[in-house]
């Protein structure tokens, strides 16, 4: 990974970035961090953040913050809000009885979870999630090691989920959909955007291994200075590296966006 200083940003159309401990710190939204975020809207930028929290979290983001979308719950949908019609709307991968047939599912395999990882929790969120089983190892909870996170999402995946572990929580969910999928998608149908042939003028930021098909993806990726603690298991690091760590890290990456612009 290589300082953000390196980086000299042109033509960059957008930021994506991830939630928890990036944008936030300490599970906190700052004042400085969310104005980072209404900098960058009025510099006429795309602004999504790319997220593992619940829909009803999502729902609120995509209402009331300086964002074009949001995708939430790791890829299972994305929401926006539509000025012109007044009104939220939502794009879920998949319908909704087969979202409820995979609820009832995860009900079971959560319950194992909880028997074989002692400390573990539910998450607090849970009850606002539409797609996936969030497991805390470190939020509302006292710190697990990472080695009991991936105990967790190991788990997961023999239970047949998709398993990605994140700043907080171990996300656990049926399908083969992932962050950059439904990015992907969002891209192609809201703003007519390829992001396979036009990656380059967008960048996207985060911290933990659940962003590593994102870092993987996007040639302009950043890692606020905190990702440093998933080194060892995260399976393609950054490309740059802020010096400031959660929403500090953040607030440096859009100033330098913004003056490379």
């Amino acid at each position: 990974m290589r300082p953000l200083a390196e980086w000299q940003p042109r033509r960059i159309r957008g930021l994506l970035f991830d939630i928890d401990d990036t944008l936030t710190t300490h599970g906190k939204l700052s004042a400085a961090a969310y104005a980072a975020m209404e900098r960058l809207k009025a510099a006429g930028r795309i602004v999504v953040p790319i997220t593992g929290r619940p829909a009803g979290w999502c729902d609120q983001i995509a209402r009331l913050w300086p964002v074009d979308a949001v995708v939430g719950e790791n890829g299972a949908f994305y929401f926006w809000h539509d000025a012109r019609a007044g009104k939220l709307q939502r794009r879920y991968h998949d319908p909704d009885d087969t979202r409820a047939q995979k609820r009832a599912q995860l009900n079971a395999i959560a319950e194992r979870v909880l028997s074989e990882v002692p400390g573990c929790a539910i998450a607090a969120d849970q009850a606002y999630r539409e797609t996936d089983l969030a497991i805390d190892y470190c939020e509302d909870v006292p710190p697990l090691p990472l080695s009991a996170a991936e105990r967790i999402a190991v788990l997961m995946r023999a239970a047949g989920l998709t398993a990605k572990v994140s700043s907080i929580h171990v996300n656990g969910w049926f399908g083969g959909y992932d962050k950059l999928s439904t990015t992907r998608l969002l891209f192609a149908e809201r703003f007519g955007v390829d992001l396979e042939a036009h990656q380059r003028e967008f960048s996207f930021a985060g911290d933990s291994p659940n962003d590593a098909p994102m870092f993987a993806f996007f040639e302009n990726s950043v890692g606020v200075a905190n990702v440093a603690r998933f080194s060892a298991t995260l399976p393609t690091p950054p490309r740059y590296i802020t010096h400031g760590e959660s929403g500090a890290g953040f607030v440096q990456l859009v100033e330098h966006l913004l003056r490379g612009s």
